[in-house]
């Protein structure tokens, strides 16, 4: 294997980021089906960050390519990174959260597990990931590529996605296919305060969905 280093995508538009950062991933998830990371990539303390998908493939217990590319990372990307299947092995701790963090990087998505919990919750640097590992990689210079499409937990990531994560989980879209979701989604949270306050009043969430009515139906027909 040898290192494929491509060039720094063009950031998300600052009018779709703001939006997103808005936006709740599990509000997204009533109408799209695609982009969505694995449920098990989970963020190791409560937030949300919205921004550019910086993307790295790194294999099992080498990240010397980590190490290096984080000097390119920018304020508002956030660096994806796919584990190509290893579990076991945790390539960011303290040490590489505080060098992320430097950089001004909104968050990394992680599809594997990192190790120094405390470290990294003091440092702030938001981390979605599969948990946590002891054992660490190591500068092994096997190889790995930056900036190229990867697999994170199932989803793909292009370079320069529209990336969210929160307290539901992970979600990454293409900026041309992002905006009538991110607009449909704000809408709905804008509307479910009143909602939740006519269902405390007495609304039946069946007669509210319509979801009683289509079971009506089916008995009728029966």
């Amino acid at each position: 294997m040898t290192y494929q280093i491509k060039a720094m995508p063009t950031p998300a538009p600052a009018a779709l980021v703001e939006k997103a950062s808005r936006a709740e991933t599990a509000t997204i998830g009533h109408r799209r089906q695609l982009g969505f990371v694995d449920r098990t990539i989970q963020g190791i303390a409560p937030g949300r960050i919205a921004g550019t998908a910086v993307t790295l493939a790194i294999p099992a217990q080498d990240s010397t390519l980590l190490h290096h590319v984080i000097q390119f990372l920018r304020p508002g990307d956030v660096l994806v990174i796919d584990r190509l299947g290893d579990d076991r092995h945790a390539c960011l701790g303290g040490g590489v959260a505080v060098a992320i963090n430097a950089t001004g990087c909104a968050g990394v998505i992680l599809d594997g597990p990192a190790t120094d919990r405390s470290e990294i919750l003091a440092e702030e640097l938001p981390v979605w990931c599969r948990g946590f590992a002891p054992i660490t990689t190591r500068i092994y210079d096997i190889g790995g590529a930056f900036n190229v499409d990867v697999c994170c937990g199932g989803a793909v990531a292009h370079p320069g996605d529209l990336v969210i994560a929160d307290e539901s989980g992970v979600l990454i879209m293409p900026v041309d296919d992002c905006e009538d979701d991110l607009d449909w989604a704000l809408g709905k949270q804008a509307g479910e305060p009143e909602a939740h306050e006519r269902m405390r009043g007495g609304e039946l969430l069946g007669d509210r969905s319509g979801a009683s009515a289509k079971v009506a139906r089916r008995l009728d027909q029966d």
